[in-house]
């Protein structure tokens, strides 16, 4: 059964569809629910694919396709009171250099760009209207954003496919640390970074894969790991 914001999530998507012929935004979509961040509509569409509600076509940005409606809503049954915790006000911009702050004390908000392989490269999306609030304890100074993982080559690092990793925006990286790398300009890649001499390899961490070899100038660090969420 769905909650009452997955059902009206729903329902406006499927108008949407019909009336444009495309996917509303994440800004639409959290403008049509009232909610105050796009997390939450993150949220609810991985709830809605999860339940079969909802198809994402990967590699495309604002892709969504409804498989089914349903008037099987599961809305509470009495008022429950809403929690209301205390909130420590404080101004993470000025601290945190490049991130802004999110509602709540001790979260940031983060660019959320698609998804990034970590088996074969592939093209990164970069679907600006999306966010991710993380908390502030997992970022440091910099600018940082989050990648959606995609593949299973990083599963011995504890990197599994769906998993959100955090990276901190840089052009180096210690061999041994895990990075994001761009290839030939075009596609990007989660993998551990190891200098060969003059070479730059990109190493698994998955023996079904292999480490992969280029010259420096084929590879342009575009930030390094260093915090990930996983949703259960």
């Amino acid at each position: 059964m769905l909650t009452t914001k997955q059902h009206e999530l729903l329902v406006f998507i499927d108008k949407h569809l019909r009336q444009t012929g495309c996917s509303p935004s994440f800004e639409e979509m959290k403008e049509a629910l009232d909610l105050r961040s796009k997390s939450g509509i993150h949220r609810l569409i991985t709830a809605l694919e999860e339940r079969g509600f909802l198809r994402r076509h990967k590699h495309r940005a604002r892709a969504l396709e409804v498989v089914r409606l349903s008037d099987d809503l599961n809305p509470p049954t009495r008022e429950i009171p809403k929690f209301a915790p205390t909130i420590i006000q404080g101004d993470f911009t000025g601290k945190l250099p490049g991130v802004r702050a999110a509602v709540a004390a001790g979260a940031v908000s983060l660019p959320l760009y698609g998804r990034i392989a970590a088996g074969l490269p592939i093209e990164a999306l970069q679907d600006n209207d999306e966010e991710i609030e993380v908390p502030a304890s997992l970022v440091g100074l910099g600018e940082h954003f989050a990648l959606l993982v995609e593949g299973d080559s990083m599963i011995d690092a504890g990197i599994f496919d769906g998993d959100t990793v955090i990276i901190r925006k840089g052009e180096t990286a210690e061999t041994g640390q895990i990075v994001v790398a761009l290839i030939d300009r075009t596609e990007v890649t989660l993998k551990r970074l190891r200098r060969r001499g003059q070479s730059i390899a990109l190493e698994p961490a998955n023996i079904r894969y292999e480490t992969r070899i280029f010259p420096p100038e084929r590879v342009a660090i575009q930030g390094r790991l260093v915090a990930l969420l996983r949703h259960y």
